[in-house]
């Protein structure tokens, strides 16, 4: 068993704010949590800074230099999951960007096999396309689009050892589609969709149980026709995605977007891009050249094509740019995402049972160090 002390700080724990605590570590996971007492040799001095659960990702293109869909392979896992581990991610889902059946059968089997493999911080896979609207495409290659048909339903059914997510547009889809998916344990969620307000309703009450990056490649909010990003803050349902870098979305927005819904159900992700943890920003999507600058990932026409942005950026954000204290942020980075991909028992809380998983954070929330399965990790 190992123990460790932090203290002088704010340790997140089940949404409250303790000021240091002691935990004791045993095959990976929390034996015992209780707050600091006095000051015991040992102790990690957060200096005003924060310890909170280890962040959890539902959306991760790439990182390290490496694009997942350039590199569907342990190897490419294994250096995207290194990357992110150095801003506090310690559970993700690597995202296939739309692509050939071949590839996404290529990398749901890299992903049970990075997982079988031990990298640590993979927990499944994010299939982002390719059942998407044309209307709605974003930087995705439209020629990869078409309907959630037999041969896609029985691809992303097959047994896995991790979660598999999928983003489609409803409308691309046959309610028995979703439903076979959703029937598998799939977890399906609306993304770069067409969908007005009636129509996502319907599909949130067919097991369509997420959305994905809300605001972004779907209808505008509009007093007439609210649409599907309407539907997602009327209806308490939905999980919503939010990258929040200042970019994507007005922060004014996602300001109203928490106060309307609450923050329960939401959650951040990045949409990370091979730029996040490299030297060389700069990459190439699906023969596309992207230039990275001030935190923007664009193709020439203005496109954005993902985002700059890692986890622990994205909770200095959220309290920065939307006024959310330290702990709401914590949950929509940890708690949040957990309790949507299912894995809310062993993931996203610092607590007895849980995995032992956290992020120090400096006072500006800065990344000091990351622990997985209670071994440091960056």
């Amino acid at each position: 068993m190992s123990l460790y002390r932090f203290g002088n700080g704010n340790v997140v724990v089940d949404g409250l704010i303790w000021q240091g605590a002691e935990i004791h570590v045993a095959d990976g996971r929390v034996a015992a949590l209780s707050p600091l007492r006095g000051t015991a040799g040992g102790t990690i001095d957060l200096d005003g800074g924060w310890l909170m659960p280890g962040f959890v990702d539902t959306q991760v293109n790439g990182g390290g230099g490496t694009l997942f869909n350039d590199d569907p392979s342990v190897d490419g896992i294994a250096r995207i999951a290194a990357a992110h581990a150095a801003f506090g991610t310690t559970a993700f889902l690597p995202t296939l960007i739309s692509d050939r059946p071949d590839r996404i059968a290529q990398a749901l089997a890299a992903s049970d096999a990075a997982i079988a493999a031990g990298i640590a911080g993979v927990v499944g896979i994010h299939i982002e396309g390719p059942c998407l609207s044309p209307r709605r495409k974003g930087i995705h290659d439209s020629a990869h689009f078409r309907r959630l048909d037999a041969e896609m339903v029985a691809l992303l059914t097959r047994p896995h050892r991790g979660v598999v997510m999928v983003t489609l547009a409803p409308e691309c889809a046959d309610a028995g589609a979703i439903a076979a998916l959703v029937a598998a344990g799939v977890r399906v969620s609306a993304g770069h969709t067409d969908l007005g307000y009636a129509e996502a309703r319907v599909a949130f009450g067919a097991g369509v149980t997420g959305v994905t990056h809300l605001f972004n490649a779907m209808p505008p909010l509009h007093h007439r026709e609210p649409g599907i990003a309407g539907a997602a803050l009327d209806d308490p349902r939905p999980w919503c995605g939010l990258i929040v870098d200042g970019v994507h979305v007005s922060p004014a927005m996602l300001r109203i977007a928490i106060r309307a819904r609450g923050p329960e159900r939401m959650m951040l992700v990045t949409d990370a891009m091979p730029s996040v943890g490299a030297i060389e920003k700069d990459f190439v999507l699906q023969g596309r050249q992207i230039r990275v600058a001030d935190g923007k990932a664009l193709y020439d026409d203005g496109t954005l094509a993902g985002a700059d942005l890692d986890m622990a950026s994205a909770v200095a954000n959220s309290v920065g740019m939307l006024g959310l204290n330290g702990e709401t942020a914590s949950a929509l980075a940890s708690t949040n995402p957990a309790a949507f991909l299912g894995l809310d028992r062993e993931r996203g809380t610092l607590a007895p049972g849980f995995r032992a998983d956290w992020v120090q954070l400096d006072r500006d929330f800065k990344p000091c160090g990351t622990w997985i399965d209670g071994r440091r990790a960056a």
